[in-house]
């Protein structure tokens, strides 16, 4: 089973970062055995001057990556909820 870290470039007082958020942890299996299993890891960008300049009028922005790897952004604005259940699908 790969191990799936997604990243959620957000911000406090943005109301469809907590949606996104909301609709992620909503895709999340019960326990860490099933196959539907990650942790998600939220960024403040307004804490960051670089991630500022990279996501400003993006956020929310989502990435994921597995095992380690190379992330890979996956969706803004709104959750792509057919695009990660996918990636959360495809193996390692």
């Amino acid at each position: 089973m790969s191990k799936i870290h997604f990243t959620l470039y957000s911000r406090s007082y943005c109301h469809l970062c907590e949606d996104m958020l909301q609709a992620l942890l909503a895709l999340r299996a019960p326990d860490e055995s099933d196959a539907g299993w990650f942790e998600v890891e939220v960024i403040d960008v307004d804490d960051h001057p670089d991630l500022v300049a990279r996501y400003d009028e993006l956020v929310p922005v989502l990435s994921g990556s597995k095992d380690g790897g190379a992330p890979m952004q996956l969706c803004h604005y709104f959750l792509d909820v057919e695009l990660v259940r996918k990636f959360l699908s495809e193996g390692g």
